[in-house]
Formats: structure tokens, sequence, C-alpha cells
């Protein structure tokens, strides 16, 4: 089993996350690669002592980036698994 501490790695905070907060009560979190969704659910239920109600994940592909000391070789940046939370509509997570 994993620790909840190890499973959430930083909530993201952008327009678009703060969009989901207000609008429809989703959070936006980056989570370690190895987890699924129902370990995510678990972590945050433990963290934040709320109810979810739905979990969604996506995987975000690294960029590719251009060497400068190297001619012609590409790097890429690391990819990133997100996970949007839906919680209950009268309940909020502090985050700030």
């Amino acid at each position: 089993m994993i620790i909840a501490s190890n499973i959430l790695i930083e909530c993201c905070v952008t327009e678009k996350a703060n969009a989901l907060v207000s609008d429809l009560n989703k959070y936006t979190f980056k989570v370690n690669p190895n987890v699924n969704r129902i370990q995510v659910a678990q972590a945050i239920e433990k963290t934040f002592k709320i109810k979810v109600l739905s979990v969604n994940i996506m995987n975000k592909e690294g960029k590719l980036k251009s060497n400068r000391n190297k001619s012609g070789k590409k790097g890429r940046k690391s990819w990133v698994k997100k996970a949007i939370v839906t919680i209950q509509k009268d309940k909020k997570i502090e985050l700030l």
C-alpha cells in the first residue's frame, strides 16, 4: 500500500483548474504515475476527510525540447499524471 503523502504530489493552481473549482467543484492534483483512481480517491478522503464522488485521470505527455549543447539532439520533459477529483457540492477543500 502506498502512503497518501506519496500519492498526491501537488495541487494544480491554474486558471482552468480554478474555473473547475468554482463551477463544478472539481479539484486538480498532480499524482504519482504509478497509482490508479481508487488509490487517488482513498488518499483524498484520508488527507482532507471529505467524500469523493469521482476521479478522472489523465497522462500529460512531456514536451520535446532541444539541447543547445548538442546540435540535433532532442530531449523530453517528464510526463505528468493528473487527477481531477469531484467532491460533494456543499464541501470545500482548503488548499491555500
